[in-house]
């Protein structure tokens, strides 16, 4: 291990002990630096470009798409279910993202700057919806209000209705219910990230509103809400893009999206390129998101002066102004996460024996296997392309990082039909070759498997463990880099022996990170899955279609409690950026 005492344009000095613990200097030269040899620099360079090249196949794939002559198909679309798929896609994103900014801003701004009965338990109990996927909301809700439900049996005990011609009552099966349920989810990432913001921003700017008369209502809108709007539009985008990769819910509502038509497309009408020609328009709204995002910072340049929001700064609420933002607080949280989690424990309780019986241990270690998988190797490739950016900063390797990093803005419909194409293009020339040298008859070999499941799930979430690997990877300064390389590693020794113990906490959250989305992720998993391999997010679709919520409680706590993982690691990151901020 070295230690760091000089460094010079010229040469670099480095501590270091030999095998006796002895002390002495070691002289780095320029030349002696994480260069390597030219053939092992090449070979770096080739493997992080196939990586890229890989994980950005599926995306070339659905785009190349666009190209093939599917007219009659399309017609067909166009006069039956093209508008639909337009439209509802169109209002529910417009119907998500007022829902989401109402509800992120106005809690973030709450627990940030006001003080009131709860607001410290408020601050992390606010993000729990994040751990439940909109459709568990959906089929929890459905199956509560419907007419068998307890809501509608207990009404009907109270006021002695018999029948449901006595009495009207909402249904949610329909695109409102839809934006409503998406809307209890997505949230929290808009509040995440607009908390942050309102953190960060310097109490000088709002006590300087104070000061010229303005009051909270005032100070909210003409300066931290104006602040912190990069932050807001950064959170809206990330709730838009799940809005359009969801399936769960909107198939289940009835609600004709492109996300639906890109499966209805591909299994019922057996056309592939139209699915990928469909999956496509979708990849175009999200692109146009992407855009907007970029545009509406384009211009925006907002500089703090100060550390940021002391305790003291806080707009102390009377108590029935206090009660009102209690209220706005619960709300989201009791509606969003409690009421589904504890009518699913209920249901899990009172059919036990049909919740966890033999068919329930082996579908969760389908889900194991496949996240934990998934898991290692995204860790592995984040890290191998990490700390080849690190070794050979040059644009080749920065395009391949950001072209590897697409993959998280793709719904997973998208991907799944990406993945599809290429595949079994392969698996046909394949099977074609062997049947003609060989006279062997092969099946499927890499789409309709687990490979080609593992490899959608590593092209949808390889983002998340990238960007976390190289945030850990930055911390660690290039002294004892060069303090390895004097000792005589070599780049990889280096990174196995130096870096992977100092990295130890980034690479757990990365994985845990993918685990979690791999566990929760349902779009992609209807499509590629083989056959006869079901997940717990699968089988949660599956028993809710068939009207048979009981069967899919325990799956469905399961996948509540493993997205509890990456919320709490939310929450703690918040409230010690919160605490470092208040510091003086």
């Amino acid at each position: 291990m070295g230690l760091m005492i000089g460094e010079t344009a010229v040469s670099t000095l480095a501590l270091v002990r030999d095998s006796r613990g002895k002390a002495m200097v070691s002289i780095l030269k320029p030349q002696d630096k994480l260069n390597g040899p030219k053939l092992s620099v090449y070979l770096w360079h080739l493997f992080l470009g196939l990586v890229a090249l890989a994980i950005a196949l599926p995306i070339l794939a659905v785009a190349s798409s666009i190209l093939a002559d599917k007219k009659e198909v399309w017609q067909h679309l166009a006069e039956t279910v093209l508008t639909d798929y337009i439209l509802n896609t169109l209002w529910l994103m417009l119907g998500v993202g007022v829902g989401v900014t109402v509800i992120g801003v106005g809690c973030a701004w709450l627990v940030t700057m006001c003080d009131f009965w709860g607001v410290n338990w408020w601050q992390w109990l606010l993000l729990m919806p994040l751990a439940a996927p909109s459709y568990l909301l959906a089929y929890s809700y459905t199956d509560m209000l419907e007419y068998y439900g307890p809501v509608q049996t207990f009404l009907r005990t109270i006021f002695g209705w018999e029948t449901a011609r006595d009495y009207w009552f909402p249904s949610l099966r329909h695109l409102g219910g839809a934006i409503v349920m998406l809307t209890l989810v997505l949230y929290p990432y808009v509040y995440m990230l607009a908390r942050v913001a309102f953190l960060e921003q310097s109490v000088c700017s709002i006590e300087a509103s104070r000061s010229l008369g303005c009051n909270p209502w005032k100070s909210f809108f003409s300066v931290a809400l104006p602040l912190a709007r990069p932050s807001i539009v950064a959170g809206l985008a990330l709730a838009l893009m799940e809005t359009l990769n969801d399936f769960g819910t909107v198939q289940y509502f009835g609600v004709n999206t492109f996300t639906t038509g890109i499966y209805r497309t591909w299994i019922n009408m057996r056309e592939r390129v139209a699915a990928a020609q469909l999956a496509f328009c979708l990849m175009v709204f999200v692109l146009v998101l992407i855009i907007l995002e970029q545009l509406s910072r384009l211009q925006a340049r907002y500089y703090q002066i100060g550390r940021g929001v002391k305790a003291s700064s806080r707009y102390r609420l009377n108590w029935w102004r206090g009660g009102l933002a209690f209220m706005a607080c619960a709300i989201p949280v009791v509606f969003g996460f409690f009421i589904p989690l504890i009518y699913l424990i209920y249901l899990t309780i009172i059919h036990w024996e049909e919740t966890w019986g033999e068919n329930f241990w082996f579908i969760a270690q389908n889900s194991l296997f496949l996240a934990i998988a998934t898991g290692f190797v995204a860790v592995v490739f984040s890290l191998l392309m990490a700390y080849g950016k690190r070794l050979f900063p040059n644009p080749f390797l920065n395009t391949s990082a950001l072209i590897a990093s697409m993959g998280y803005a793709i719904p997973g419909s998208v991907i799944a039909v990406g993945i599809l194409i290429p595949l079994g293009t392969v698996d046909n020339a394949l099977a074609d070759w062997l049947e003609k040298n060989f006279n062997v008859s092969v099946g499927l070999i890499f789409s309709g498997t687990v490979i080609a499941l593992i490899y959608g799930y590593l092209v949808r979430f390889f983002p998340v463990s990238l960007n976390t690997v190289e945030s850990s990877l930055g911390k660690i300064k290039p002294h004892l880099d060069e303090a390895s390389r004097s000792l005589g590693y070599n780049p990889l020794a280096t990174l196995l022996k130096i870096h992977l113990p100092l990295m130890r906490g980034g690479i757990l959250t990365a994985f845990l990170l993918v685990f979690v989305d791999v566990m929760k992720e349902l779009p992609a998993t209807v499509v590629l899955r083989p056959f006869n391999f079901d997940t717990l997010a699968v089988r949660v679709f599956q028993y809710a279609s068939d009207e048979r919520l009981a069967d899919a409680a325990a799956p469905a706590i399961v996948i509540i409690l493993v997205g509890l993982i990456p919320v709490c690691f939310l929450s703690y990151r918040i409230a010690k950026g919160a605490e470092d901020y208040r510091q003086p």
